[in-house]
């Protein structure tokens, strides 16, 4: 197991209101520019400081997930406008105490609503509703976290392999 690496990608889908700010920030941007060129240099500043802010947000608005597992460690990489990545986490597999459907009955203490147990939580699923998304329960330097993931088969059975009996899907 030690020689075979899974990877998986996830897009976050975009919020609603995404495409619109998007070009409100470009026509305005473009009015401010234009309104310095032609009536006062005053609005140039405030035409140069939207461009840049829609750059900004551009590149924070665009969010992926990598999920790796590699040997016993699973690791949660964050592109931001597919051009900056970050890990965000780096796992030890044998550290996990259960990967279920957010709706299964062993991660019903962890729940916010109903949940006994509060724990510290990372979302990293896409937001589709037409994927189903996962919790695991894991240690990270001696704290226990819930992590929310959108995993495919080939993942579920990487997991699986390493840590049999601690993933229910029914």
């Amino acid at each position: 197991m030690n020689g075979i690496k899974v990877t998986q990608q996830v897009t976050r889908k975009k919020k609603p209101g995404t495409g619109f700010l998007k070009g409100l920030m470009i026509f305005l941007g473009v009015l401010f520019v234009l309104m310095g060129i032609f009536f006062s240099r005053g609005f140039m500043l405030s035409g140069f400081l939207l461009v840049g802010m829609y750059f900004i947000y551009d590149v924070f608005s665009q969010k992926e997930y990598e999920y790796t597992v590699e040997g016993v460690n699973f690791a949660i990489d964050v592109i931001l406008g597919r051009r900056h990545r970050k890990r965000a986490h780096m796992l030890n597999l044998q550290e996990l105490e259960v990967i279920a459907p957010n709706w299964h009955e062993k991660v019903a203490k962890y729940r916010i609503k109903g949940g006994s147990v509060r724990l510290k939580k990372y979302d990293y699923t896409s937001y589709d509703d037409a994927v189903p998304y996962y919790t695991m329960i894991i240690m990270e330097n001696g704290k226990k976290i819930k992590i929310l993931l959108d995993l495919d088969e080939e993942m579920i059975n990487a997991v699986r392999r390493i840590c049999p009996g601690k993933i229910y899907l029914e």
